[in-house]
Formats: C-alpha cells, structure tokens, sequence
C-alpha cells in the first residue's frame, strides 16, 4: 500500500510532465470564453474541468491557489488547453481586467440565473472551492457578476465539474459553435 506521501509525489510528478507538454503544445480554443478556478482541491475535478475546456474550445483556463493537480482525469485534454497558474485571484483578475471580459461567479444562491439572459461574447466564469466557495469577496470588485444555475431538486448545488461544464454549454449554446 502506498503512503499518502508516496501518492502525493506520484501525483506532482505527473503535473510536472503534462504541464510541460501543455507549455509546449496548448493553444487558444476558439471561443472567447475563459474558466477561472479559485482555489479547487487539487483532485479530480480540475482536470475533468480542463477536459470540458478542451470539448467546448475555451480560450484558456486559469487556476488560482493550486500548485499542482491530477492531470489524469483530463484524459489528455491537458496537452491542448491553455493553462495560466496564479498565486490568488487577485492576481488572476489583473491580467485578465484589461481583456474586456465580462467576470461570473458562479454561485447557487444568486438572483440572476444562467440562461435568463444573454453572456457576452468575452466571458470568463468563476468557480470556487466546493466546501468554502470564492477565495474572495466578489463585493471587492464592481464588476463581478453572480450566476445561479437553475435547480429544481432538493441537493443546494452542482458538483464544481459539472456547474463547470454547465456554464460552458449554455455559453455554447448562445454563441454558436464555432468553426471545427
């Protein structure tokens, strides 16, 4: 049985060898939206997040808080998508603010809900921590909207891959596919 310790270096070795693929051979998709990700656990869902990225042709994918994650579950999608790493999204937000994009939280318990309304062409969405939720205080910057996704059962929220992936189809949906 391998020690916690063990599973953890296999794991970093692993990030080490997909990050350095993903520098060489990712490029832009070809939508203009980015996914943001504020300070997930560096398990499954950030490489099930970057396969949904790769599927939907996003623009790139910016990681907040994380060192290193499991690229396994991103099935190879991690050699293709454009990834940025930042220490904390303050950081995050200032070398997207001058990309005229237009900022989401995704949140469950917002007024606005996903597909009331029409997404900008520049769209970045913002996924926080299952447990804890944004790093941030989305109040500290004016032009940060919330984004509820609509939900009919009695569970409070979606898994952060699957809100993920939820996000991207509707803005897939309201802005065309795109060229193959």
């Amino acid at each position: 049985m391998r020690s916690r310790f063990n599973r953890r270096q296999d794991i970093q070795t692993r990030y080490k060898k997909a990050r350095q693929r993903n520098m060489v051979y990712a490029n832009h998709g070809i939508h203009e939206f980015v996914v943001i990700l504020d300070g997930l656990k560096p398990d499954f869902n950030i490489g099930k997040i970057i396969r949904t990225a790769d599927a939907f042709s996003a623009r790139e994918v910016h990681l907040t808080g994380v060192e290193f994650f499991d690229p396994e579950p991103a099935k190879g999608s991690m050699r293709w998508v454009v990834l940025h790493q930042h220490k904390d999204f303050a950081e995050c937000y200032a070398s997207l603010k001058g990309q005229g994009l237009s900022f989401f939280c995704m949140e469950p318990d917002s007024g606005s809900v996903l597909g009331d309304f029409s997404l900008p062409e520049k769209t970045a969405f913002i996924l926080g921590h299952e447990e804890f939720g944004l790093s941030f205080d989305p109040a500290d910057y004016d032009d940060i909207q919330s984004l509820a996704i609509p939900q009919w059962g009695k569970v409070q929220s979606l898994n952060v891959s699957i809100a993920a992936s939820v996000a991207m189809f509707e803005y897939i949906r309201q802005h065309g596919g795109g060229n193959k």
